[in-house]
């Protein structure tokens, strides 16, 4: 079986990218109405989207923002956010963390994109469940209605 480092996270496939800089980037993929994590922040991280393909509808502060093509999104500490995929089409973005570290969540929560059902394991509720319970260990702070 090829190795692959992609995985699938909460029903999105992430590719992390190499990279020397301190900062994490991934580049993700989000099928239509899958939704994001929880509406989550960070005190510590700095995060961003770039949306490459198809269109993702992010809640920032309780405020909804739709990005196309070419847009993007900046998410200081302290924001409360989470996004989904409210196209008819497959969206794929880049996102990046900064200071690096968060890298570290995606290996974690993540499913090897090689393993069978990987995207269905994702969203297992086993997975769902150590994602709140392990989520704050990783400076994403949860916040559930």
């Amino acid at each position: 079986m090829e190795k692959s480092n992609n995985l699938w996270v909460l029903g999105h496939k992430i590719s992390p990218v190499e990279v020397t800089g301190n900062y994490d980037m991934v580049i993700g993929e989000t099928a239509p109405n899958i939704p994001g994590p929880p509406p989550h922040s960070h005190t510590k991280l700095n995060e961003v989207f770039l949306v490459l393909e198809g269109e993702m509808e992010f809640t920032v502060n309780g405020e909804l923002k739709k990005l196309g093509v070419g847009e993007s999104i900046d998410l200081p500490p302290n924001v409360i956010h989470t996004f989904k995929n409210a196209g008819a089409s497959t969206c794929k973005w880049v996102n990046i963390h900064s200071p690096k570290g968060f890298l570290s969540f995606f290996n974690e929560m993540g499913i090897p994109e090689n393993e069978s059902n990987a995207m269905q394991k994702s969203v297992d509720e086993s997975i769902i469940n150590k994602v709140l319970q392990q989520a704050a260990d990783f400076d994403m702070h949860i916040k559930l209605k």
